[in-house]
């Protein structure tokens, strides 16, 4: 898959790209798997803003994707779709009681093709099946962090984790970060690397396009006031002169946020470690 350069008709396009859409195979979805979405804004279900820089945008479907496929289903390929919520492609497939689900595409999905799910399905790329039955080394995605819950991590686009190694109840994943965790053998996930791999090639170009997306203007600190942030003010352009601040006062870079140490005793290697050793 290619990205695709427009024509330089203004400034703003003479450094924009866009995505190759040759793969994708239909235009419309599914009308019964698909639901209206409520644009957030930003804000919580007390109307408080917890996201900054958010809201307008174009009005957008919810496609509902299945990513706790069921065990023992044989499933086959019929559409490869663009979804606006998420940077991966999504495949409608239908399985053989006739029943349609949305699913993350990989690099190896076409139009026709099956897939199969459960412990009993075969090694093949695409198929999905718990970890203890993937061997190890293989390339992995959607991956459940709770057996029977649905695959929660490594779904964006051109992802892919690596099956390290077998101890005892855990399987030992690498993470696309880096990062080494342990996910129980009964976890399920596909084979494969989730397509759209070029999605982070594209360049924007423009202002307008992004407020499309639904991210609004942001302004660096440097150029509030005092009263605004705690890096604003100043006669002309200064430099920090200290260590980096949000506008709360907390420190910007290296400043540690993780809270849920019930899942720290999962992590066998960090992904902080990781880059030290590279």
């Amino acid at each position: 898959m290619a990205i695709k350069a427009y024509n330089p008709t203004t400034p703003a396009r003479r450094g924009m790209t866009t995505q190759d859409l040759s793969d994708v195979t239909t235009r419309k979805p599914l009308k019964s798997l698909i639901k209206s979405k409520k644009m957030s804004s930003g804000r919580n279900n007390q109307g408080k803003i917890t996201t900054r820089h958010r809201g307008g945008g174009v009005r957008r479907h919810y496609r509902l994707l299945d990513h706790g496929i069921a065990a023992g289903l044989t499933l086959t390929i019929e559409e490869i779709e663009y979804d606006p919520n998420r940077s991966a492609r999504i495949a409608r497939v239908k399985d053989q009681h006739g029943l349609y689900h949305y699913i993350l595409a990989d690099t190896n999905m076409q139009k026709g093709a099956v897939i199969k799910t459960g412990a009993n399905a075969p090694v093949e790329t695409s198929n999905r099946m718990p970890l203890s039955q993937i061997p190890v080394g293989s390339q992995i995605y959607g991956i459940e962090i709770n057996p029977g819950k649905g695959g929660q991590m490594v779904r964006a686009a051109g992802t892919k984790a690596q099956l390290m190694a077998k101890e005892n109840d855990y399987a030992m994943v690498r993470m696309p970060s880096g990062e080494v965790r342990k996910f129980r053998l009964e976890c399920e996930a596909t084979i494969g690397v989730v397509g759209n791999v070029q999605h982070q090639n594209v360049k924007l170009g423009s202002a307008g396009r992004r407020r499309r997306m639904g991210w609004r203007p942001s302004v660096h600190g440097k150029a509030m006031n005092p009263v605004d942030h705690p890096m604003g003010g100043g006669e002309g352009k200064t430099g920090p002169g200290r260590n980096p601040k949000t506008p709360w006062g907390k420190p910007a870079l290296g400043y540690k946020t993780r809270t849920r140490k019930s899942t720290n005793k999962m992590i066998v290697r960090s992904r902080h470690e990781a880059k030290r050793k590279r």
